[in-house]
C-alpha cells in the first residue's frame, strides 16, 4: 500500500497541478501534505494578504477560480480555491505527514514521515520557495524586549505595542503591511533595493492583460530578456498612490536598507536614525532541504540544481519554483504549465 509509481511532497498549488495531470494519466501517486488542511500555507499568512494576480489569472488547470474575474481574491479565497480544487478532482492527499527525509534505496525512493515510510519510482517535491523564514544577523543587535516579527509570524495590528513600526523589506507583503499599519501609527519603511511601482489596473484593464499580451508572462528563462527579468527585483504592483500620499502626509517615512540595530535604534544606509517599538521582517524566506539526502541535487547556497524541473538524478524532479521555467512558474495561474510539462517527463 506504500508503494507508488510518483510520489509529490508538497499539497500546495504545484503539488495539486501535478496530481491533476497524473490522476488523467492513470498513475498510481500520492500527495504528501504536512498541514492539516489542504489550503493551510495560505490560511495562515497575514490577515488582510490581498493576491496582486486577478482571479482569471490565479486558476490551476481544468477548474475555473471562482468569482468576478478581474477582482483580487484574499488568501482565504485561494486557500479555499486549493481545498475545492482537491476534492473535485478526488486527489489522493496524504494530511498532516511531514517529509523528515528523501534517500535512495536501490532504484527506488524511500520518502519518510513522522509516522510513516513510502516508496516509489520518481519523487516530485513540490514546497515552493517558502521554507524558512529569514531575519538577517543585525536583527542580533536589538534589545531583547523589542517586539520583533517575521511577516510569516505577522497576522494584524494586534500584535503590536504602541509607537512607532518598522518594516524591513522592499517586496509586495512589506509594501501592503507597511501602507495598512501607516492609517493608524507611524510606519518606517525601509527599502533595501529599489523597486518599481506598477498599477493593478490600467484604463480599467488589469495590468496582467497587457503582461500577457506581450509575451511578459511566458517569457523563458533562458532567454536574455528571462535572464535579465529574473536577476532584477519583483516589481510592486499597486500601492504606489497609497504611498505617495502616505509619505506626504508624514504618516510613513521611506528610509533606505537597514544597516544596523542597537537597542531600540536603528540605522539605515542613507545616515538616518530611527527609535522604533516594533519591527516587522517583510525579509522573505530561504530555502530549506535538510532532510533532502541526495548528492547533484541542490547547489552551494541551497538551491535546487535543474532544468525545468528537472536534476540529474534519474526520477527526481522540483516544481514550483520561482522562474522554474518563466515569469509565471510561481504563481498559481503559470505552476499548471509546468506541472503538465513535468508529468509527460514522468
Amino acid at each position: 500500500m506504500n508503494d507508488y509509481d510518483v510520489i509529490v511532497i508538497g499539497g500546495g498549488q504545484a503539488g495539486l497541478a501535478l496530481g491533476y495531470a497524473l490522476k488523467r494519466k492513470n498513475r498510481r501517486f500520492v500527495i504528501v501534505e504536512q498541514n492539516q488542511r489542504i489550503g493551510d500555507s495560505w490560511r495562515q499568512r497575514y490577515d488582510s494578504l490581498v493576491l496582486f494576480t486577478p482571479r482569471k489569472y490565479n486558476h490551476l488547470p481544468g477548474l475555473p477560480f471562482p468569482g468576478e474575474p478581474n477582482t483580487l481574491p484574499n488568501k482565504d479565497d485561494a486557500a479555499d480555491y486549493l481545498e475545492l480544487y482537491a476534492k473535485h478532482f478526488e486527489l489522493p492527499v496524504m494530511l498532516g505527514a511531514t517529509v523528515t527525509e528523501l534517500s535512495q534505496v536501490g532504484s527506488r525512493f524511500q520518502v519518510r514521515t513522522q509516522d510513516s515510510l513510502l516508496f516509489a519510482k520518481q519523487v516530485v517535491i513540490a514546497t515552493g520557495p517558502f521554507h524558512t523564514p529569514y531575519i538577517p544577523a543585525i536583527a542580533n543587535g536589538l534589545d531583547q524586549t523589542m517586539n520583533q516579527l517575521h511577516t510569516s509570524q505577522y497576522k494584524n495590528e494586534s500584535q503590536l505595542i504602541d509607537g512607532p513600526v518598522l518594516v524591513v523589506g522592499s517586496g509586495n507583503s512589506g509594501a501592503q503591511i507597511a501602507v495598512e499599519l501607516a492609517a493608524h501609527r507611524p510606519v518606517i519603511f525601509s527599502q533595501g533595493e529599489s523597486r518599481s511601482y506598477l498599477p493593478l489596473f490600467i484604463f480599467g484593464k488589469p495590468i496582467f492583460d497587457y503582461m500577457k499580451t506581450i509575451g511578459l508572462l511566458d517569457v523563458a528563462h533562458s532567454t536574455w530578456l528571462g535572464k535579465k527579468l529574473s536577476n532584477s527585483p519583483d516589481p510592486i504592483f499597486g500601492y504606489k498612490k497609497q504611498v505617495r500620499e502616505l509619505s506626504r502626509t508624514g504618516a510613513l517615512r521611506l528610509v533606505s536598507r537597514t544597516v544596523q540595530m542597537n537597542g531600540n535604534t536603528v540605522s539605515f544606509a542613507d545616515g538616518t536614525q530611527a527609535a522604533v517599538n516594533n519591527i516587522l521582517w517583510a525579509t522573505g524566506f530561504r530555502p530549506n532541504y535538510d532532510w533532502l539526502h541526495l548528492p547533484d541535487v541542490i547547489d552551494s547556497k541551497g538551491r535546487p540544481i535543474h532544468q525545468r524541473g528537472i536534476t540529474k538524478v534519474p526520477g527526481l524532479y522540483f516544481l514550483g519554483l520561482p522562474w522554474q521555467y518563466t515569469r509565471g512558474s510561481a504563481l498559481m495561474g503559470g505552476v499548471g504549465n509546468d506541472a503538465l510539462y513535468l508529468a509527460e517527463h514522468l
